[in-house]
């Protein structure tokens, strides 16, 4: 065990994902949180634009780390670990939409407070992400979801094709025209 200035650090904290993950799918439960602690921000960002309520957010990334924890012995690559979590973060989101049932929620009801920041520049920033949350909202379906596994997810073009079942240079195509429609309509806010 070492220590720096955030507190001690254990082996497992610092052992690369691929160490972690295969010793996870031997059973060992701490090497798997230890896995699960390095990826939870990207995880709830994208799994919370998919489905854009924070107490759904956490539903969604619990059932989708257990899935995980389930699915151990299906990760090809251990070191490709947090495409993986994310692959399975995007099945639990959309799967997740699809049992929603089919009714009005209250926007922004359950949005935590952005701590430290002004009111003026929370409130530009709430009208940016607003903005940004239109301009994804008119993308088609296909755009949208490669758009996110790009920009939030940070999946690789390749992962990005394997997961939508798509070939690569449509994966491309998705990419370029939903950034130049964002761009378009983010205009405003250059």
């Amino acid at each position: 065990m070492r220590a720096d200035e955030s507190g001690p650090v254990t082996d497992l904290q610092a052992a690369p994902d691929g160490i972690l993950a295969a010793r996870a799918a031997s059973g060992d439960a701490e090497a798997f949180d230890a896995l699960l602690r390095r990826h939870p921000r990207i995880v709830r960002a994208y799994v919370y634009r998919i489905v854009g309520t924070l107490s759904e957010t956490d539903d969604v990334v619990q059932d989708a780390f257990l899935t995980a924890w389930r699915q151990l012995s299906t990760l090809r690559d251990p070191g490709a670990v947090k495409a993986w979590l994310m692959k399975i973060a995007s099945r639990e989101a959309y799967a997740h939409l699809r049992r929603r049932p089919a009714h009005d929620t209250l926007d922004g009801f359950d949005r935590a407070a952005e701590a430290g920041l002004l009111p003026e520049a929370a409130a530009i920033r709430n009208a940016q992400l607003q903005a940004l949350s239109l301009a994804l909202d008119a993308l088609p379906e296909a755009q949208r979801r490669c758009w996110l596994l790009r920009e939030v997810g940070s999946l690789s073009y390749t992962e990005i094709a394997e997961e939508m079942n798509l070939p690569l240079s449509t994966v491309r195509g998705n990419l370029s025209r939903a950034r130049a429609s964002i761009t378009i309509q983010m205009a405003g806010w250059r």
